[in-house]
């Protein structure tokens, strides 16, 4: 066992190494990291060849399908003017008073369906122009954003993190929506508005507003918008329900009033339900009702789509990366050593998923291979442990809460953050990087506390 769990640390540490010194993308170290912890456990070289190609398609089969058709939902969304619609409207409805909490909601509804930075970058001159024309600090406005941006984007898919994370850990999909709803909103309130009150003195907005190209077509209705986001999402979770036991219900609760009891209606509404089906539907929602009702030309709406592909092609191939890091663990043994050693020292598989992610986030600074790499290590535990559906759907919240702790120097999310909020380094870490720490120990805290209820 002592040797496994060396070679296991051995092998985060080479990626680390091979990441950070070498600068070689995160595609190509996880699979050389993959292929030598193998040969190094005495697995044949046959036999790691077959765990490489189990893992990669084994996770490709359903990740490159959903963060494909999630990526082209979310750009049809972003340029049928939904992020314009969905903030203007909350932002009428809370007031100036309380726009804090009004762009905590707008952040936390627009980055389910568009990825953090394209949301942030579209969203920013908002922030700066309410920071002008009420004269107050304009991190008062841009932390609530950015704790909304930030908990979606890792906690609640389809966005990719946590969809890469579920399918690792073979965690049910519509656990983790309700789970991350449940932990991003109190993760959201804490690290967003309320954190936001300690920066209330700092400068307000000043210089030059970034603007964002006007679309030459009207915006959406926020009605329009919200329904296209919730759909995908209501229907996975109503599928999830129909995986229930409705023997085992309470007559006339609320959970037997949700299950379907002919089968094969249940069989069928699983099947729209299915995260697959979901995302081709509203994906083919918004080709026709943001596309081709709003006379856009079919070539638009194919380029669009098509452009999303390409950031979403590079979360994909980390992701596969990841499910051969996982095999490989599984494969050679790692992983059942790796479990009994966790079990031994009576720690909470979902503590050990937060402490991996929120180590290789701050030794490397990208969340997403953060996220992939603690569920690599935490897949094996969890299966060995036999954990519930739950349970497993906790851990990858808990995954997404490491991974967004503590955004320093090595994160590009940093200078995202520093270079349009107009920011000195320092003046970034005071603010951006103590926000993640707190959106990552709340969330943290809220998942333990669900793992003690649920």
């Amino acid at each position: 066992m002592t040797l496994s769990l060396f070679m296991a640390a051995l092998g985060i540490a080479l990626l680390l190494f091979l990441v950070l010194r070498q600068k070689m993308p995160a595609f190509l170290a996880l699979l050389i990291v993959s292929l030598l912890v193998g040969l190094m456990t005495g697995m044949s070289p046959l036999d790691v060849i077959e765990a490489i190609r189990n893992g990669m398609g084994g996770t490709l089969g359903f990740v490159a399908v959903v963060v494909g058709l999630g990526a082209m939902f979310g750009a049809m969304l972003e340029h049928a003017g939904g992020l314009e619609a969905i903030s203007s409207r909350l932002l009428k409805r809370f007031g100036d008073d309380k726009a804090g909490w009004a762009l905590g909601l707008v952040g936390f509804l627009v980055a389910i369906p568009v990825f953090f930075d394209v949301a942030f970058i579209m969203l920013v001159p908002l922030i700066q122009k309410l920071s002008l024309k009420t004269g107050k600090a304009l991190l008062t406005y841009a932390l609530p954003l950015l704790a909304g941006l930030a908990v979606t984007h890792a906690f609640i898919p389809p966005t990719p993190g946590p969809i890469a994370v579920a399918e690792l850990l073979s965690a049910d999909l519509g656990l983790v929506i309700f789970f991350g709803f449940i932990v991003g909103l109190p993760t959201l309130i804490i690290g967003g508005p309320v954190l936001a009150r300690f920066y209330r003195n700092t400068p307000a907005m000043t210089g030059e507003i970034y603007e964002t190209p006007p679309s030459d077509k009207p915006s959406i209705s926020f009605g329009h918008a919200v329904f296209a986001v919730a759909m995908p999402l209501v229907l996975i979770l109503l599928s999830t329900f129909q995986s229930l036991d409705p023997e085992g219900l309470k007559p006339g609760g609320i959970l037997d009033r949700l299950v379907v009891k002919d089968s094969d209606w249940r069989m069928w509404f699983k099947f729209i339900g299915h995260p697959f089906t979901a995302l081709s539907l509203a994906c083919l929602y918004v080709y026709v009702a943001f596309g081709l009702v709003r006379n856009v030309p079919r070539e638009t709406i194919g380029k669009i789509m098509s452009k999303a592909l390409e950031p979403a092609g590079v979360v994909v191939l980390i992701t596969g990366a990841g499910g051969v890091f996982k095999q490989v663990l599984i494969d050679s043994g790692i992983g059942a050593d790796l479990a009994a050693a966790v079990s031994s020292t009576g720690m909470p598989i979902i503590l050990f998923a937060f402490i991996v992610a929120f180590l290789v986030r701050v030794a490397q600074g990208s969340a997403t291979v953060a996220m992939i790499t603690a569920a690599g290590l935490t897949a094996p535990v969890a299966s060995v442990a036999g954990l519930s559906s739950a349970d497993t759907a906790l851990a990858v919240i808990s995954i997404a809460a490491g991974a967004t702790m503590t955004s320093h120097v090595n994160d590009s999310g940093f200078w995202l953050v520093n270079q349009y909020l107009g920011q000195t380094p320092k003046e970034t870490l005071k603010s951006w990087t103590v926000a993640t720490t707190v959106l990552g120990l709340t969330g943290l805290a809220v998942t333990l506390i669900l793992s003690l209820i649920v």
